[in-house]
């Protein structure tokens, strides 16, 4: 039969109950779940004036495309 051990991990490298090599195992994979997280918001929110000019106008390669050409005069509001 096959012995267990506890060996406790030491104060000072646990955050509750997160250790510092479990986190380094997360971190890749968070860090994917959140840029992913920021392209949906982007890409859900790209229509709203605040999101159009604030951000994706000031976009170097695709900034362009993002602009407003629509004269003042066809314009409802």
């Amino acid at each position: 039969m096959a012995r267990l051990a506890f060996y406790p991990t030491p104060s000072n490298r646990r955050l509750g109950a997160f250790t510092l090599t479990a986190a380094k195992q997360w971190t890749p994979s968070l860090g994917l779940w959140g840029v992913a997280a920021g392209t949906a918001a982007v890409l859900f929110l790209s229509t709203t004036p605040k999101v159009k000019n604030g951000i994706l106008v000031k976009l170097p390669v695709i900034g362009s495309y993002y602009e407003d050409t629509t004269p003042a005069s066809d314009k409802p509001f």
